[in-house]
């Protein structure tokens, strides 16, 4: 019902105010004035855009906390989204690629490059990456490929055009052929990661006894590195790097299914569209002159749930 509340608040309000009875014509297929089309071309595009991603990063950022367990682990934090970003970046400023149908497969390595960076940095030295290791190996790169990414967009006019906007993260703009070329691997990876969820469950008690209770330890892995690149590589390629998405939803999730991945990873693929398409609501009528993204929202309300997780004494249990 939640849901549905706010996919219809998604289409019917906006920057600029549209009558109800105009929003019905339009879904009925009505394209008589410019209201119409803003409606049908506009709202309804970018409503599905987030129905498509808000799941996508809620789903990596439970993956990627149950994987890494760490409670405060994110594909921001982690530097997937950095990852995927840099190499974008690069696909726009040295290739010329310049619509997200071209460059979807640039972020899907980035994404898998970063991933496995930041595991590989966090597992040096102790032989086996903990949660601390992978979160300061996950911000380090972050940093680094930000810094690289900003040197090449200021160097070039072209990738400065692309991705001054697509950078900070909007669901708006977006046309079909972008969400069909990315819903087939935005779908894969749902099923993966619903598929390792048992399997999660039980890594949670350490590798020694999930290993004693029969699950596949590499495997599982695997196929969650595989699951976090499809799903961040996607998001990223369609709508930008939207940070904090992936941190907030798991936790709000726990707060009231427990700590069962089954449960966990389901319920995330509902709660993450909500707050994506609340932020973007929120962003479209809070600037009167204009449309503040909702990559700027969405940083601006979880650096403070990020804060208090922190200061917690006790993080909601993984």
């Amino acid at each position: 019902m939640v849901l549905a509340g706010t996919v219809a608040l998604s289409i019917f309000v906006g920057a600029r105010a549209i009558s109800p009875d105009v929003v019905w014509e339009s879904i009925l297929g009505s394209r008589a004035t410019e209201e119409h089309i803003m409606v049908l071309d506009l709202r309804i595009p970018r409503t599905v855009v987030g129905l498509v991603v808000g799941p996508a990063l809620g789903l990596c950022g439970a993956l990627i906390q149950a994987f890494t367990r760490n409670p405060l682990a994110d594909p921001g934090i982690l530097g997937v989204n950095a990852g995927a970003s840099f190499v974008v970046t690069l696909a726009v400023g040295i290739f010329g690629f310049t619509a997200p149908g071209q460059y979807v497969w640039f972020a899907l390595i980035g994404a898998f490059l970063a991933t496995m960076l930041v595991y590989a940095m966090g597992s040096v030295g102790g032989g086996t990456a903990t949660p601390l290791t992978l979160t300061l190996a996950g911000v380090a790169i972050s940093a680094v490929l930000g810094g690289f990414t900003s040197a090449i967009v200021l160097k070039n006019i072209d990738a400065l055009n692309v991705t001054r906007f697509w950078g900070v993260g909007s669901i708006g703009g977006r046309s079909t052929d972008v969400l069909l070329t990315c819903l087939p691997l935005i779908l894969i990876g749902v099923v993966l990661a619903l598929f390792c969820a048992r399997s999660l469950n039980a890594l949670s008690l350490g590798d020694e006894l999930a290993a004693s209770l029969g699950v596949r330890i590499r495997s599982t892995r695997v196929l969650v590195v595989i699951a976090v690149t499809l799903l961040a590589g996607t998001a990223v390629a369609i709508a930008g790097p939207i940070g904090f998405v992936g941190l907030m939803v798991p936790h709000v999730v726990r707060w009231f299914v427990g700590p069962d991945q089954r449960w966990i990873l389901v319920m995330s693929i509902v709660i993450a569209p909500i707050l994506l398409l609340a932020a973007d609501i929120l962003g479209r009528i809070v600037l009167p002159s204009g449309e503040l993204r909702v990559g700027l929202v969405t940083a601006i309300i979880g650096a403070p749930v990020l804060i208090g997780l922190v200061r917690r004494k006790k993080v909601s249990g993984l």
